[in-house]
């Protein structure tokens, strides 16, 4: 207990070391991260206003969109923070809370991504029992359990990084608490701790990895089945978004933490991480609802009412 004390604060190293860049990066995550919050929190309002988007697929992208705000928001107003005003110290619990909300709500992700494959396969594969198998209980029990797993291998990951020591450098080569980053400070032994972190993340994502995929091999087997090039279309079409975002969601992620720590190149780290955590958010309303009909039309709909109440 004693060593852990000795470190009671971090400093993030951030993006970069040249004052020049530090106003335009301030403006590029200022402009990613309006987008991020109006764009999911648009998309969870739209959900909860309009009746017709009461089905499980937009409860799932409800709870996705709810997600994607959360964990962008943990890292990247802290990263504008140290952009504007060169302020890059955490506090040792600030760092600890950073990490655990992160890989809690990235793994609620890892966890979304799988229910919505599965709620397509029965969608697709299974049309005439979809409204009997993908209930209302159903859908909450898959949700709650995506953050009832999720939060608990977080209190694991950040368990186990924050019972080694940190009694020497306490300079994060990242620009926020990430597990890797963190534990390469450590100068007690990791290699438990590493093991334990490869082997949690490995479990969840090709756990995810194998029901995603086995979902889609009964979805393209049902489509080539299908002789309506209409049903064809809309197949393909609703699995084009989700599979877009699984190949950049689980590409990145494995990545960054399916190997060694002694492995990682921080620079690399560094530039797939703005892709994950500020990036994706952003993407995933635009991959996965503003090409859809259904939510353009609850769009306008909601749009008509608000300008009745408040003619412009």
């Amino acid at each position: 207990m004693e060593n852990r004390t000795e470190v009671t604060e971090f400093l993030l190293l951030g993006l970069t070391d040249d004052p020049h860049l530090r106003l335009p990066l301030f403006i590029t995550f200022l402009l990613i991260y309006t987008i991020t919050v109006a764009g999911n929190l648009g998309m969870l309002l739209l959900i909860l206003l309009d009746p017709r988007l009461h089905t499980p697929m937009y409860y799932f992208l409800g709870n996705l969109s709810l997600v994607d705000f959360g964990y962008s928001s943990a890292v990247t107003p802290m990263v504008m923070k140290g952009l504007l005003t060169g302020n890059k110290v955490i506090s040792y619990n600030a760092c600890a809370a950073q990490m655990f909300l992160f890989a809690g709500l990235i793994g609620v992700e890892n966890y979304l991504l799988t229910s919505m494959a599965y709620d397509r396969y029965v969608a697709v594969c299974k049309p005439l029992h979809y409204a009997t198998t993908m209930t209302a209980d159903v859908c909450a029990g898959l949700v709650m359990g995506c953050y009832l797993s999720s939060f608990l291998n977080a209190c694991i990951h950040v368990g186990n990084i924050f019972s080694l020591s940190f009694c020497s450098s306490n300079v994060v080569h990242h620009f926020f608490c990430d597990g890797p980053a963190v534990m390469a400070l450590s100068c007690s032994d990791k290699k438990v701790t590493e093991l334990v972190l490869v082997y949690l993340m490995s479990f969840h994502i090709f756990f995810a990895i194998l029901v995603i995929s086995t979902s889609y091999i009964f979805i393209f087997g049902t489509i080539l089945r299908m002789r309506s090039a209409v049903g064809h279309h809309k197949a393909l079409s609703t699995c084009a978004s989700h599979f877009t975002a699984v190949f950049i969601f689980y590409g990145t992620t494995m990545s960054m933490y399916l190997q060694p720590t002694s492995s990682h190149s921080m620079d690399t780290d560094k530039i797939a991480s703005v892709f994950y955590t500020m990036v994706i958010p952003m993407l995933n309303p635009l991959v996965y609802s503003l090409r859809n009909k259904e939510v353009k039309s609850a769009f306008l709909k909601v749009k008509s009412t608000f300008h009745c109440w408040w003619p412009i």
